[in-house]
């Protein structure tokens, strides 16, 4: 796959963020957003939404982070650092997405706007635990994902945003038409969990066109965190300045080496492994 440009020696790296919440077993989050950021060149800052207490096994414990506090770490980064592109992960609740949008608005991020934002609109983790309260969902469709740039929810998050069950290639394309309805720029249905098909596909549409994005279903129990890496990758491949089609297509290819890499952690999902950067193909 083609890499994305280093920087020289002494000079400041693209910038990127990730507003998202932790993972204290590493594997997901702000922690798997990060460890895309460095390995695509890219600096990578932060605005916490919540502290999870999570293994390998799953979530026992969330404690969100005061909304202005959120939106402040945003707009301290955006003033004085700058960033060329961020992305969302875990927001937990409805007035954390309100105060992302409102912050969004004052520091130019979104669609049409100066930094491009990539929306992976987290609703539960891998084992079913809720990481966006009921409540927050009219929000995340009426508030965050009409300035989205390009949103990537899996297909269980495309069921709950949109009540679309997609069960083949045909209703993939239904979700992407309908959160394109709902103002995103872009929205890309990612097919990693249609686990009937021998082939992942994921599904990006701009109100016009379909493109695919297609790879070779890799056969392993260990993704966590795969998500949150194919987001953080494209919000990678915009803060260089590449096109959402081009973004994307960087996007595949690296979360797909990431799965090929996986390795077992702890005593259930270990995560996908980035680390292949560094170790050779």
């Amino acid at each position: 796959m083609n890499l994305l440009p280093p920087p020289a020696l002494g000079e400041t790296p693209v910038r990127a963020m990730t507003i998202a919440g932790t993972d204290s077993g590493g594997g997901a989050g702000v922690a798997a957003d990060l460890r895309t950021f460095a390995l695509a060149g890219v600096h990578g800052c932060v605005a916490v939404t919540a502290v999870t207490v999570q293994n390998s096994l799953g979530v026992s414990a969330v404690q969100t982070i005061p909304p202005e506090v959120v939106a402040g770490q945003i707009r301290a980064v955006v003033t004085d650092i700058g960033v060329q592109a961020m992305k969302t992960g875990m927001l937990a609740n409805g007035a954390i997405i309100d105060a992302i949008v409102d912050v969004a608005a004052e520091v130019g991020l979104g669609r049409d706007r100066a930094i491009p934002l990539v929306v992976d609109p987290v609703c539960a983790s891998m084992h079913g635990h809720q990481l966006l309260a009921p409540e927050a969902m009219d929000t995340l469709r009426d508030r965050l994902i009409p300035i989205a740039t390009v949103v990537t929810p899996n297909l269980d998050e495309v069921r709950l945003i949109t009540g679309i069950d997609v069960v083949d290639g045909d209703t993939q394309r239904q979700a992407a038409v309908v959160l394109h309805e709902m103002g995103a720029q872009w929205a890309m249905v990612k097919g990693g969990h249609l686990r009937s098909s021998p082939r992942s596909a994921d599904i990006l549409y701009d109100g016009t066109e379909f493109l695919e994005f297609e790879h070779v279903r890799i056969d392993t129990p260990h993704d966590h965190g795969a998500g949150d890496t194919l987001a953080s990758a494209m919000c990678s491949a915009l803060a260089h300045g590449m096109s959402v089609p081009d973004a994307a297509t960087f996007a595949k290819a690296w979360v797909s080496e990431s799965i090929r890499w996986s390795y077992p952690l702890g005593k259930g999902h270990g995560p996908v492994n980035p680390l292949w950067r560094v170790a050779g193909p």
